[in-house]
């Protein structure tokens, strides 16, 4: 699209899609969106932008006729704005067709993929890039905060993107990440999720197995060095394999860890050799394998240890991961884009290991098209009870989900309650900040997850502390009025 038209996102507020909304507005394309509901981060991100987002979805969103619609892929048959796009052959693409014609074209790209730590791991990659002065372009899974955003369009020959599996569009039920086609790619892990889009395991790795397949021989391939899944990705690969991890075999390994708070040191050994020590603020073992990743690619794109190390040193975070939202009355509460029991496992462990000696409470609204279901309901149960005190939600939307695959909420707390600890199924959020507030004391931390905006539970839970924090300020107050008249 040579000319600067008219392109409108249909199902704007996901992350992927404000981000590429962000960038043809970069492009001087005009740019307008529309969404079921808009909540932060990506609301306040598109308003920032100054992208006009239409709520809820409406024909008269697309008045007049845009010249591009791109669809989301949250996105299906029965929308009203698709339903008249299709009517009136206004031309569409998916985001993933649109990002590859405009901006990945004859850039050499570098793809992150996997499982789990997708975000954070394309995040410090394109940190390194940055921080190195070789200007990438990038396009993340959520707000990077060394950013401010999730994508930059660089004067650089690098493309850094999140490689997700997830499916296409209505119209293509293919994973994005194959549309990209890396010249590179770093890749986590391989596990069973998406379960609404894969049928079991084997599924899966078909599709990370076609990712493999599409990297080129002058290209590499940095993967984690410990699960059968991904090894069975691998087998096939024509380019060369670099593992990170902790085991003697990996070409990049990890020894010297020491989870702090507030402090994560580690060094790396490559190919046998010390190659270099790295710190950051960041919590959690799992963090370190997604920096070590990271450091691997970039060394290979010849960014020298010592830029690596100091980009570390200086990295944050990204929203959502491990954010402490509030801290009321001594309580640390925090948000964590929870979509899979292996993710809810390694989050309260690294907040263990971040807040020792803390009471640990686990919130969880079952939103993701995994946690809705009961295909992974005994790792989801095992997950949770890392955490002292465990409150659930209704499952989001389970109507939605046939009875018979739907998670069990009540056998979920029996197996918790097995593991030694409380669990507590409240339905709504204002059933938890009512449940909950009362019972929390100064030093208790409080990891609230979800892949979603939770009812507003990261503002009415800190609200309610205040409240209760107030009121008790004047029993006080009150009480010793009386001791002193």
């Amino acid at each position: 699209m040579t000319d600067k038209k008219h392109v409108h996102l249909i199902g704007i507020c996901g992350t992927a899609m404000a981000s590429l909304a962000g960038m043809l507005r970069r492009r001087g394309f005009r740019v307008t969106g529309s969404d079921a509901a808009a909540y932060p981060p990506m609301s306040d991100f598109l308003a920032a932008l100054d992208i006009p987002v239409s709520q809820p979805f409406a024909v008269d969103n697309l008045q007049p006729p845009p010249d591009l619609v791109v669809v989301g892929n949250a996105i299906s048959r029965g929308n009203v704005e698709l339903e008249h796009v299709l009517d009136q052959r206004i031309p569409f693409c998916s985001l993933p067709q649109i990002l590859h014609d405009e901006f990945l074209r004859g850039k050499e790209v570098l793809v992150v993929a996997g499982t789990h730590g997708k975000t954070t791991t394309t995040s410090m990659l394109a940190w390194i890039f940055h921080t190195a002065g070789l200007q990438p372009s990038f396009l993340i899974g959520g707000i990077a905060e060394n950013f401010g955003s999730s994508f930059q369009l660089g004067q650089g020959k690098h493309f850094i993107i999140e490689g997700d599996e997830y499916d296409t569009a209505f119209f293509d039920k293919g994973p994005k990440f194959l549309h990209y086609f890396p010249d590179s790619i770093i890749l986590t892990s391989v596990e069973f999720d998406h379960a609404d889009i894969y049928k079991d395991l084997d599924a899966v790795e078909t599709a990370f197995k076609r990712l493999v397949n599409l990297v080129p021989r002058r290209g590499r391939i940095i993967a984690f060095d410990t699960g059968e899944s991904l090894e069975r990705c691998l087998a096939r690969a024509f380019c060369p394999i670099e593992k990170y991890g902790s085991s003697a075999n990996a070409t990049w390994q990890i020894t010297n860890l020491q989870l702090e708070p507030g402090r994560t040191a580690w060094s790396v050994i490559r190919d046998g050799k010390p190659w270099a020590d790295f710190e950051y603020a960041l919590a959690g073992e799992y963090n370190v394998w997604n920096a070590t990743a990271a450091a691997a690619m970039a060394a290979g794109c010849g960014i020298s240890r010592e830029e690596i190390a100091a980009a570390m040193k200086t990295f944050k975070s990204v929203k959502r991961r491990l954010e402490v939202r509030a801290k009321v009355n001594g309580v640390t509460i925090i948000e964590d884009f929870a979509h899979h029991p292996t993710a809810i496992a390694v989050t309260l462990s690294a907040l263990r290991s971040n807040y020792p000696g803390a009471r640990l409470w686990a919130i969880l609204e079952p939103r993701s098209n995994t946690l809705r279901r009961n295909v992974l309901q005994n790792e989801l149960a095992k997950s949770l009870a890392l955490a002292d005190e465990v409150v659930v939600a209704n499952v989001f939307k389970s109507e939605a989900i046939p009875e018979a695959e739907r998670l069990d909420l009540a056998d979920v707390a029996a197996q918790i309650q097995k593991h030694g600890r409380r669990a507590r199924m409240v339905p709504t959020v204002e059933g938890i900040v009512q449940l909950v507030a009362p019972e929390l004391r100064s030093g208790d931390v409080v990891a609230i997850l979800s892949n979603g905006g939770f009812g507003g539970i990261y503002e009415k839970l800190p609200e309610r502390l205040k409240s209760l924090g107030a009121s008790n300020s004047q029993s006080s107050s009150t009480e010793n009025k009386m001791v002193l008249s």
